[in-house]
């Protein structure tokens, strides 16, 4: 065999040791990022109608929520509905439709809610306290189930989000809140 004939060999898998090396590491780092908690944050709430509903009213709201995805894949997830809550009552829902959210991504949700009037009757007393304090708890609780494609494997997830907002009643402004969730990834 010749000097280039042998060059050619050293080169060759030289180049086939380099491709197998950097595949396996962009695997290794791939399959090792530790998946991240999305961020959620409530920005607005806009009341768009009362319904009739007798012998209350119920209103309905647009909800405006900023939700950041601060993961290295895309996620795909199927629609829900997140549960709303005053002084441990369930009051309403707001409907999550099923979407998909880009890697390392902001994203801004408007989900209907409808609040219940005949719920927030029963604690007539209190409601009125809140108003008049101008500072009303709200908690909301939602499961939001999916996929998330690495490389070509799509792995499950599920996220509970758990919400404490405070609003004004009045003018329905977001005055504070705190917003957990906690991501659980399953492997197939």
């Amino acid at each position: 065999m010749s000097k280039e004939g042998s060059r050619r060999g050293v080169r060759w898998s030289w180049t086939s040791a380099f491709v197998g090396a950097a595949a396996a590491a962009a695997t290794v780092v791939a399959l090792s990022s530790k998946p991240r908690d999305p961020h959620f944050h409530l920005i607005s709430i806009d009341l768009t109608s009362f319904k009739l509903n007798f012998p209350v009213v119920d209103a309905e709201l647009i909800l405006t929520v900023h939700v950041t995805n601060p993961n290295v894949t895309s996620i795909n997830y199927s629609s829900t509905e997140m549960s709303i809550f005053y002084s441990g009552d369930h009051l309403g829902s707001a409907r999550v439709k099923a979407g998909s959210q880009p890697p390392r991504s902001c994203q801004v949700l408007r989900l209907p809610a409808t609040l219940s009037g005949l719920q927030l009757a029963h604690h007539g007393k209190e409601f009125v306290a809140d108003v008049a304090k101008r500072e009303m708890l709200l908690d909301a609780t939602v499961d939001i189930e999916g996929f998330a494609k690495v490389m070509w494997w799509d792995h499950k997830f599920r996220v509970h989000v758990d919400s404490h907002v405070t609003v004004d009643p009045v003018f329905l402004d977001v005055i504070d809140q705190e917003n957990k969730s906690a991501l659980e990834v399953f492997v197939k």
